[in-house]
């Protein structure tokens, strides 16, 4: 078992943080793994080709890609822990990447391989300029199966961070991090367990550990830039598909309110609800109306802004309609 352990100082210095290195990475990963997952799958089927065609058409990228999506070791290039928060910029992380040398790439590409369940052709390891072909992989994945979807990918990773601020504010840390990962429980007071495979603990000091959601859904890694670290993890909210409740609520309520009110299983802001669904805010803002007026959700001022949330009746009604 990996912990994570927190000294003194460290808790109150923790943060979340956008990447969008990390969700290109996430992006790059379920689609190299295929995966079947019923809430990404047509997302995966519709780009798996191009990715294919795209990944193959250089040995080095495709290397990279296939290691990448299939080791416990993840590449250390990749591990880049955001210093901007909600603001990260890719191009910044991409120049980080690039201040790899080719023989610190290939020592840690072959733990990457080592600790791989898949047999690798290494071949590709003896190519030069590694580092810059892997930004440019990250670079031209973005631009091709992340940057036309960045504003909606961005909203939900907002929903996750304000969900678990909001049971941070409430709980504290113990709380807001439950469920982050397959095997995030808290080993002791100041420990997170972060995986049932046994490396050396990691030791988080006074810069606190910074957490970062990624929308795929498939992979949870560490970015260790000591004394600086991150924890990337699947959003929350992102699985379960708008509509999953089925015709009943859409016969109900129409499809719209009926969409709004199931997506406030996450609590989001007007503008996030016309964000995620692809409609006006006028029309999310009727929509609020009625079912505010109707006692199925309920608002909260945060800042400048209104946050909405199923309440209690909302949904139990929406599960009574999926029985």
């Amino acid at each position: 078992m990996t912990l994570i352990r927190f000294q003194a100082s460290a808790m109150a210095r923790c943060r979340f943080a956008l990447s969008p290195l990390a969700e290109t990475l996430a992006c790059l990963i379920a689609l190299e793994r295929n995966n079947n997952e019923a809430w990404i799958k047509p997302w995966v089927q519709a780009h798996r080709p191009e990715y294919v065609s795209w990944r193959d058409g250089d040995p080095v990228r495709r290397g990279i890609l296939q290691l990448t999506a299939s080791t416990k070791w993840f590449p250390s290039m990749f591990g880049i822990v955001p210093t901007d928060g909600m603001n990260t910029r890719l191009p910044d992380e991409l120049d980080r990447i690039r201040c790899w040398t080719d023989d610190e790439n290939r020592a840690d590409l072959l733990q990457s391989v080592g600790a791989s369940w898949l047999t690798h052709d290494d071949g590709w390891l003896a190519a030069t300029d590694l580092s810059n072909t892997a930004a440019d992989t990250i670079r031209d994945g973005w631009h091709r199966f992340v940057g036309p979807d960045w504003h909606r990918r961005r909203t939900l990773l907002e929903r996750d961070i304000m969900r678990r601020a909001g049971l941070l504010a409430a709980y504290g840390w113990r709380e807001a991090t439950m469920g982050m990962t397959p095997a995030s429980t808290w080993a002791e007071h100041d420990a997170l367990t972060f995986s049932s495979q046994h490396y050396d603990d990691i030791v988080v000091g006074e810069d606190g550990l910074v957490f970062v959601p990624h929308t795929p859904g498939c992979g949870t890694w560490t970015c260790e830039e000591p004394p600086r670290y991150a924890l990337a993890y699947p959003a929350c909210g992102v699985a379960a598909p708008v509509g999953a409740t089925g015709h009943a609520a859409t016969v109900l309520l129409g499809v719209g309110r009926a969409a709004v009110l199931e997506a406030l299983a996450t609590p989001a802001t007007p503008t996030q609800l016309a964000e995620l669904l692809d409609v006006s805010l006028g029309t999310v803002s009727g929509h609020l109306k009625v079912l505010r007026d109707a006692g199925a959700i309920e608002g909260a001022r945060v800042g400048r802004t209104v946050r909405y949330t199923q309440t209690s009746r909302g949904a139990r009604f929406l599960e009574s309609l999926s029985n």
